[in-house]
């Protein structure tokens, strides 16, 4: 117990009645095309945030006309799994109703944009007429779980996409919000509603903040285990059939500009259970999160602030005992990467699948590029197999027969699909940022494609074009594009500015550091041509860029104090 008040949203929960507040009143009022600001917390919940396009805001503001106000919607899609008929929906969607692009995102999932209030009911009754739904995509409940992305690659992939799935459905808010406010389901009449009958597992104040979940199989962790919350790590034996899966708790990109209070953190590993007892893990952790987690301080209120807080040995003992049985000593486990394999595969199972590179996730017809959006819904309506999102920003045509692979290949190079972009290029990842996202503090996703231009020339011209190395950037520090898991990382400062982070590793276990604050392209660059340089000259065999900046002492000379271990945390970058 503590004497220091809740948070505001706390509060807030209780006080919505499962989630409904007024956001059905609010989006029938016709005057505006905001809610109110209760209810734009709620609405997160229902996978959805209201923003505002900030490129007019000043042009606005001189006509004395309220903001662009639209909503962001995303999509719960666990393990980013969808059919053909469902990414028509989506197309549709985004040409009717908002801004004529979808966006990937770094969650397995969809993004639209610019949905103004009065087409909000709209969108969400298309998608579900396809089965598909928003809610607990944003807010804080268990959010989209991403799990390896081509469960067809093996058997051992296909068990961590039920695993996902099956956590995802499971850990669902039950609430009956979401069908009364955007499918006109009918309300509840009679009988009292109380928290073990509405929500037996989160109750009526959900978690203390969101709670992300992914599924890995070993040696690509193309989830970035060590990011998240919860974690399942797929353990094989000999012949490759699963054993179980290593449990990780604790990870989170989050931060604060000059808050050193908080900080991104590896996940631990917690300990190994047997398939049977996955799902019980899994809602093990969250309630733990529930009960134990800070409900009065939000920036301290993720799960990797509440295993400091106790410790891991407090977790391991509550969950096994919460599960009903003891977890197990880790596995052993290796990771290889964390990146997408471009290009065609075949599966055990004979079928086709083509892993197609979208640059930061945005599918749209480019002028005078690729059409990424007219040519995958082209795919679309002839696909006999299914789409699938990646946690980089890229999309897998999988499960295709081989009588459909040669109407494929036409489509993909008809519209330009066919992957030509540089390792560095395919290996970098933005979030959104402006003009949408109201915490952007710089440029993301409009502005690495350039800057990674920029160092395709610099690679080129030191012989490493064709070398792999990870770059991510964020607009803000809240980390969405998982930046501090980069081996260059940028986080926005201001516009036009940026926190450097080098070092963290090509496998995702080690997160980076702080190496320049505060510094534009110029100064970008300048520091960064004669370590590539170095890189190119001393490098030794097989060695990524992110372990010859630590060997050659580039890090150190930052004098941070985090230490490079994983899974020791905390793990701090400079304020």
């Amino acid at each position: 117990m503590t004497d220091k008040p809740l948070a505001r949203n706390e509060g807030l929960k209780t006080k919505s009645h499962y989630l409904r507040g007024t956001l059905a009143e609010g989006l029938d009022r016709e005057i505006t095309g905001e809610i109110t600001e209760d209810d734009q917390q709620l609405v997160k919940f229902h996978g959805m945030y209201l923003q505002d396009e900030r490129d007019l805001r000043a042009e606005r503001s001189k006509k004395k006309m309220e903001k662009a106000f639209s909503f962001m919607i995303r999509v719960r899609i666990p393990g980013g799994v969808t059919t053909p008929a469902q990414w028509l929906a989506m197309d549709q969607i985004a040409r009717d109703y908002g801004n004529g692009t979808m966006r990937l995102t770094t969650r397995e999932t969809f993004q639209l944009h610019g949905v103004i209030k009065f087409n909000a009911r709209a969108s969400i009754q298309k998608l579900d007429s396809v089965l598909l739904d928003t809610i607990a995509a944003c807010g804080d409940v268990n959010r989209n779980v991403m799990t390896a992305s081509n469960p067809h690659q093996s058997g051992a992939h296909k068990a961590a996409y039920e695993l996902g799935k099956n956590i995802s459905d499971y850990l669902l808010p039950r609430t009956g919000a979401y069908r009364e406010i955007w499918l006109n389901g009918e309300k509840v009449a009679g009988g009292e509603e109380t928290a073990t009958v509405v929500e037996p597992i989160y109750g009526e104040t959900y978690l203390p903040r969101k709670f992300k979940t992914v599924v890995a199989v070993p040696p690509q962790n193309d989830v970035d285990i060590f990011a998240h919350d919860l974690g399942f790590i797929a353990i094989l034996n000999d012949k490759g059939e699963l054993e179980g899966w290593n449990v990780t708790v604790g990870g989170g990109m989050g931060m604060t500009h000059g808050d050193v209070k908080t900080y991104p953190r590896t996940a631990d590993v917690l300990g190994f259970v047997r398939p049977e007892h996955a799902l019980k893990a899994a809602e093990s952790v969250l309630t733990v999160q529930r009960d134990w987690g800070d409900r009065t301080n939000r920036a301290h209120a993720r799960v990797k602030y509440t295993v400091e807080d106790r410790g891991l040995d407090a977790w391991r003992r509550e969950v096994g005992r919460r599960i009903g049985v003891a977890l197990g000593e880790p596995r052993p486990f290796k990771f290889t990467h964390t990146g997408d394999r471009y290009g065609w595969s075949k599966s055990e199972d004979g079928r086709n699948h083509l892993t197609l590179f979208i640059e930061n996730g945005r599918i749209k017809d480019w002028d005078g590029g690729p059409r990424i959006m007219t040519g995958l819904r082209r795919i679309a309506e002839v696909l006999d197999g299914e789409f699938r999102m990646t946690s980089n920003q890229n999309v897998i045509i999988a499960n295709i027969s081989d009588e459909k692979r040669p109407e494929v290949e036409r489509l993909v190079a008809e519209y330009g699909l066919t992957d030509k972009a540089s390792p560095i290029r395919r290996n970098a990842m933005a979030c959104v940022a402006l003009p949408t996202c109201g915490l952007a503090l710089a440029e993301s996703e409009r502005y690495l494609p350039s800057l990674i231009t920029a160092f395709e020339d610099i690679a080129e011209k030191h012989g490493i074009a064709d070398e792999e190395i990870v770059v991510r950037m964020t607009g803000c520090p809240n980390g969405c594009a998982r930046p501090y898991l980069a081996e260059i990382g940028f986080v926005g400062k201001g516009p036009g500015k940026y926190n450097l982070y080098l070092g963290a590793a090509f496998n995702g276990e080690r997160l980076s550091k702080l190496y320049l604050e505060d510094v534009g392209e110029p100064e970008i660059l300048a520091a960064l041509d004669p370590i590539l340089g170095d890189f190119a000259k001393n490098r030794q065999t097989g060695e990524h860029f992110s372990d010859f900046v630590i060997r050659a002492g580039y890090i150190a000379q930052t004098g941070n104090g985090a230490d490079f271990h994983v899974n020791t945390g905390p793990q701090r970058p400079a304020a």
